[in-house]
C-alpha cells in the first residue's frame, strides 16, 4: 500500500507538503508548550519546565513525553486525513522537535556560529535572565510577535544576555532516556 501511495506523483507531493506543514506546525506547538503550558498555566509541564529554569543544563525532553503526544497527534491527523498523510505530518512535527532539541542545546552549551544563532540565543537567554514572562519562542521569534510576548525592551534585553558564557559540563541527555528517572520526576512534580 505504501509503494502504491508513493507511486503517485500527486500523492508524493501531498506527502512532502504535509511533512512541511508538520515542520512548520512544530513552531506553534513549541510556543504553546513553552509559553502557555509551562509559564501561563499551572500544569505538570510547568513544574517540569521550572527544573530547566533552576538548572539550564536540563535542556532535553524525554521521549517518554514526546512519543505519546506524537501518537495522539497521529491518531487525530489519521482520523481527518488518513494514515499516510498523518504519518507525513507527524514526521514533520517530530523533525521540528528534533531541530528544536538541537537548537535549545546549542543555545545553552555553545557560542553562536552565525547572526541567526546569535539572535535566537540572545532571545532565549533573555527569557532566562531578563524576563521569563516573555520570549517564549525558542526556534523562532515569530509567535512572540503574533501573541505579544516580545516586549518592546527586546533590544536592551538581548544586549544584556548576548555575551553570556555557554554552560560547561554535561546536559541531561542520558537522564531523559531513563524511564524510572523520568517517571520519578513526573511523580515528584505532582507533589509540588
Amino acid at each position: 500500500m505504501t509503494s502504491e501511495w508513493l507511486a503517485s506523483g500527486s500523492q508524493l507531493a501531498a506527502g512532502v507538503a504535509t511533512f512541511g506543514g508538520g515542520w512548520l506546525a512544530w513552531s506553534l506547538i513549541e510556543y504553546a508548550i513553552h509559553g502557555w503550558l509551562s509559564h501561563r498555566l499551572s500544569t505538570f509541564v510547568a513544574r517540569l519546565h521550572a527544573a530547566h529554569h533552576r538548572n539550564p543544563a536540563r535542556v532535553f525532553t524525554s521521549p517518554l513525553a514526546a512519543l505519546p503526544v506524537a501518537a495522539l497527534l497521529f491518531a487525530a491527523a489519521a482520523a481527518g486525513f488518513g494514515g499516510a498523510l498523518a504519518a507525513c505530518f507527524v514526521a514533520g512535527v517530530l523533525a521540528g522537535f528534533v531541530r528544536y532539541e538541537r537548537a535549545h542545546w546549542r543555545i545553552h552549551f555553545r557560542l553562536p556560529r552565525n547572526p541567526r544563532e546569535r539572535r535566537l540565543r540572545a532571545h532565549h537567554l533573555a527569557h532566562h535572565f531578563a524576563n521569563p514572562r516573555a520570549y517564549w519562542g525558542v526556534t523562532t521569534r515569530f509567535w512572540d510577535r503574533v501573541f505579544g510576548s516580545l516586549p518592546s525592551t527586546w533590544r536592551d534585553d538581548y544586549a544584556r544576555c548576548e555575551n553570556a558564557e555557554p554552560i560547561r559540563g554535561p546536559s541531561n541527555l542520558r537522564a531523559v532516556w531513563n524511564p524510572r528517572r523520568v517517571l520519578g520526576e513526573v511523580r515528584a512534580s505532582r507533589n509540588r
